[in-house]
């Protein structure tokens, strides 16, 4: 069998998707993106899948911390967002951004 493969699995912001597929292509990684929904806002994000060989993981990751940027966003305060950002005018200032990464032992690897 061949180099020890890894499964990387990146949830990103939307906003974020097309810059980092497009760097990890640069550099040669293939990629899988995937419609997912999810997060605190339940905001539309992406799901990015990449197998890598094991001395990889390290520079991928690095790129996903270039391409993935945290950043602020005003969002309204109370239980219901529409009724409170109608009626109370209140908002609230949240981090949102970066990227939650998983990387997982790939047992078998397989192009067909």
């Amino acid at each position: 069998m061949g180099e020890a493969m890894k499964l990387i699995i990146a949830v990103v912001q939307d906003q974020d998707a097309d810059r980092t597929v497009k760097a990890l292509n640069e550099r040669g990684y293939r990629v899988t993106r995937v419609a997912s929904t999810g997060g605190f806002f339940r905001v539309g994000n992406t799901t990015l899948l990449s197998g890598v060989a094991d001395p990889e993981v390290g520079n991928v990751i690095e790129l996903l911390k270039t391409t993935c940027e945290r950043r602020t966003r005003l969002i309204p305060a109370g239980p219901n967002i529409v009724e409170s950002a109608a009626m109370m005018g209140a908002f609230v200032e949240v981090e949102v951004g970066g990227a939650t990464v998983f990387v997982l032992d790939v047992e078998h690897f397989e192009q067909i």
